[in-house]
């Protein structure tokens, strides 16, 4: 199967998700500035730390660095009050450690992750979602509320979270399984198949990531004042994400259509889109879930 220059998806990942942060970072910036500088400073700077952070560690390039702090400042914005850097953290905690696991059997394999880090591209396929779904601006359109008042009753922190749940268990499942799995099989037909085959899972690295997902999605609860409803969506969304990555590989990347940033990028949108179908469906109604 003849495959094609894909890498004008990398970029229309990074159109859909940077301009539109990076303009809310800066209107937020003005908003808060009037009301809570002191707020509107510690945004900024904890998300600029952050990114340096990324670059010194050499787990992001410096334009992904710079992605990550916006995206990053966007979702603290969003919600101030209950701050989304709790489950960012833990995110970036847990695929850290499972990128640095057992490396040197990784390097043999072939499939280790470069040593520059991440790519802008791969920063907003992963982050991007949740950015997008916890915006203000968003969130006023379906309630009617003025776009800087957020609390915790608000459900798109449940979709947002989700779709940190789902990045977080993709690249746990991934790095982990690749180290304890063994030989992965295909999702599709469970035949065996080489490490690093696209759409490949394993028992180990499945397990791995429904815990990293149920890691982040719990440690969202907790800064959202979320319940038990909030996360059971979450995480069983999350875990929808992680099964639908594979499927992607395993068909869309596999035949050439779709490179990595677009298989993350569209999975992360699936999970974020079962939580919302999750919470539409609620027996309390939709916005009533995180009271």
């Amino acid at each position: 199967m003849a495959h094609f220059n894909l890498g004008w998806q990398s970029k229309l990942v990074l159109l859909l998700v940077l301009p539109w942060t990076a303009v809310s970072v800066v209107v937020q910036t003005q908003a808060w500035w009037n009301h809570a500088p002191a707020s509107a400073i510690g945004v900024l700077g904890l998300s600029v730390l952050l990114g340096l952070l990324a670059w010194m560690l050499r787990t992001a390039t410096p334009p992904a660095a710079l992605t990550g702090a916006v995206i990053t400042a966007s979702l603290m914005f969003s919600t101030l009050e209950h701050t989304a850097i709790i489950p960012v953290l833990i995110l970036l905690v847990l695929t850290s450690l499972a990128t640095r696991f057992g490396r040197r059997h990784k390097e043999r394999l072939g499939t280790a992750e470069k040593h520059h880090g991440r790519s802008a591209a791969q920063v907003a396929a992963n982050l991007g979602i949740a950015a997008l779904a916890m915006e203000p601006a968003l969130v006023s359109r379906l309630i009617e509320t003025p776009w800087f008042a957020m609390s915790s009753s608000i459900p798109l922190f449940t979709v947002g979270l989700a779709a940190l749940a789902e990045s977080a268990a993709d690249t746990v499942s991934s790095e982990i399984g690749q180290v304890l799995g063994g030989q992965p099989r295909m999702i599709t037909t469970l035949r065996r198949v080489d490490a690093g085959t696209d759409g490949g899972i394993t028992f180990a690295g499945t397990a791995a990531g429904v815990i990293a997902a149920g890691i982040v999605a719990a440690s969202g609860c907790l800064a959202f004042h979320g319940g038990l409803s909030a996360l059971a969506t979450s995480w069983a969304a999350g875990v929808f994400g992680l099964f639908f990555d594979s499927l992607l590989g395993a068909t869309l990347e596999r035949a050439g259509w779709l490179n990595n940033d677009g298989v993350n990028f569209l999975s992360t949108a699936s999970a974020a889109g079962c939580a919302l179908a999750m919470l539409a469906v609620a027996p309390n109604g939709s916005f009533q879930l995180l009271k």
